[in-house]
């Protein structure tokens, strides 16, 4: 489906009934990145995956935005479709744009999976080099991700090789210059939703650093580590996620007593806060 906001198409899908939960997908990912968690919640929610402008099938944005404008733009959309309190889930810049939004609007409930945010002091090159056609391949090789992305890896393979490609992103090197050169880190204190923070141990483009220093600036939140996982530790550990994901949510879904709820999973180390717990 497409809405448009701002004279700009976004591409989005949504799916189910109850709550509404929004999936924002990490840079380079699409709609398409969230899938899993967007199958497993429709059963729950009323759930929307976007294509953020300049990914899968929304429009670029006309100029070099910054992580504030993409806020604006799913503000909007927000808006739009007339969602007024969701639940939502951001992956990697997808969280950052979920951070920004949650500081300034009333939201039920906050995800952040591997989230930007924290400026790092790597260089812009370490992040095309994270983002490149190699990590990408990587990482839709994992069998739970190759089940939704057959197509995706050759359209990303065919697309990195193209001079088209190369003269159209253009717009998004200047965006990703912008993002890793932006830190959110002063806004975390006002973010009054539950916030579950899930993380990966060995996640090198955002990390574990990262999520304990949001868990202690953000007031009611709780950190979740996902061992031996790296950025995409949701898609990593698809059946541990789900889990926390659903433990965390509960309380929300349509049918609580049907949401599945199961307390005692290996793959998860917990860090010594309680998820929701309320600190200063």
């Amino acid at each position: 489906m497409q809405a448009v906001i701002d004279n700009l198409k976004v591409n989005y899908k949504v799916s189910g009934s109850g709550r509404d939960v929004v999936l924002l997908h990490g840079w380079g990912g699409q709609l398409g990145s969230m899938a899993p968690i967007h199958r497993d919640m429709e059963r729950y929610f009323r759930v929307y995956s976007l294509d953020l402008p300049g990914f899968g099938k929304s429009d670029p944005p006309p100029e070099a935005w910054g992580s504030v404008d993409y806020k604006e733009l799913v503000g909007k959309f927000l808006d739009a479709m007339g969602i007024t309190e969701p639940i939502l889930i951001g992956h990697s810049f997808g969280g950052k744009i979920s951070i920004l939004l949650a500081a300034e609007r009333k939201i039920r409930k906050l995800i952040l999976i591997d989230s930007a945010g924290i400026r790092s002091q790597r260089s812009l090159r370490y992040y095309v080099k994270v983002y490149s056609y190699k990590l990408v391949k990587r990482i839709l090789g994992l069998p739970v991700v190759n089940k939704y992305f057959a197509a995706t890896v050759e359209r990303f393979k065919n697309r990195m090789g193209s001079a088209d490609y190369r003269n159209a992103s253009g717009v998004m090197r200047q965006i990703l210059v912008k993002a890793v050169n932006e830190d959110v880190r002063d806004v975390l204190p006002r973010i009054t939703a539950p916030t579950l923070l899930v993380w990966g141990d060995n996640d090198t483009a955002t990390s574990l650093a990262d999520g304990r220093l949001m868990e202690s600036l953000i007031p009611d939140a709780g950190l979740v580590v996902l061992k031996n996982t790296g950025h995409f530790s949701y898609l990593e550990k698809l059946d541990a996620f789900l889990i926390i994901l659903k433990e965390f949510l509960k309380e929300d879904a349509k049918d609580g007593q049907n949401i599945q709820n199961i307390k005692d999973a290996n793959p998860i180390q917990k860090e010594e806060r309680d998820v929701g717990s309320n600190r200063a």
